[in-house]
């Protein structure tokens, strides 16, 4: 990996978990110092990331971390929820017993993970391992793969959501429903559930109240 893949990286990553805030500047001389690069090559990597909706350049402002867009949210809660109802069916009765195993071990993890201190990480980790799984027994790994390519501003929009604890039992206990349904051990509208599941906060008022500085408006 090149220097100015890793700088790249490096600061998608401290975006996507907030380190580096919506609204945040990222001064070119700070940068540049920071990393010990020159100019040049930095301004391809603010590019790229201009690019990829993970900041905006403005001309007399600089460069600032892109505010959460709720309407590019929407989008790709739309675009899961409908997938992975039919991922969902598609599985039912169709699992093997390895994927089966893998499944519950997962969310056995990441029940396991909301008893430790550092709880966010893991949790959300094992949280796209469950959903990555179920595309990848579903032979739907690149549509997994291509949603992540545009996921800046939900995966920081779930990650404000997940602060709540209550958030995160109800998170395990609806895995723990998915794959009951998927093994024929739970009656009950699917539809609805990943409905609730993936699409609930977007109608709350949750972030407005509590991190409306952080949205696009």
């Amino acid at each position: 990996m090149s220097i100015k893949e890793e700088i790249l990286q490096s600061l998608k990553t401290e975006i996507l978990n907030l380190t580096l805030k919506p609204g945040a500047i990222l001064s070119e001389t700070v940068l540049s110092e920071r990393f010990q690069i020159s100019r040049t090559p930095l301004r391809d990597v603010l590019k790229q990331l201009s690019l990829e909706s993970y900041i905006d350049i403005y001309p007399k402002k600089g460069n600032l971390v892109s505010f959460i867009d709720l309407e590019s949210v929407e989008q790709i809660i739309y675009l899961r929820s409908v997938l992975e109802k039919e991922i969902i069916r598609s599985l039912c009765g169709n699992l093997s017993v390895k994927g089966i195993l893998e499944l519950k071990e997962i969310v056995e993890k990441q029940r396991a993970a909301m008893r430790g201190e550092d709880v966010l990480e893991p949790f959300l980790a094992w949280d796209d391992a469950f959903h990555k799984t179920m595309f990848k027994l579903a032979g739907r790994e690149f549509l997994w793969n291509l949603i992540q390519q545009s996921n800046v501003h939900y995966v920081r929009y779930r990650r404000l959501h997940m602060l709540k604890r209550e958030k995160l039992e109800g998170i395990v206990a609806e895995h723990r429903f998915i794959l009951d349904f998927m093994l024929g051990q739970e009656s009950g509208n699917i539809e609805e559930m990943v409905q609730h599941h993936l699409r609930d906060d977007i109608n709350s008022r949750y972030l407005q109240d509590n991190f409306a500085e952080y949205i696009k408006s």
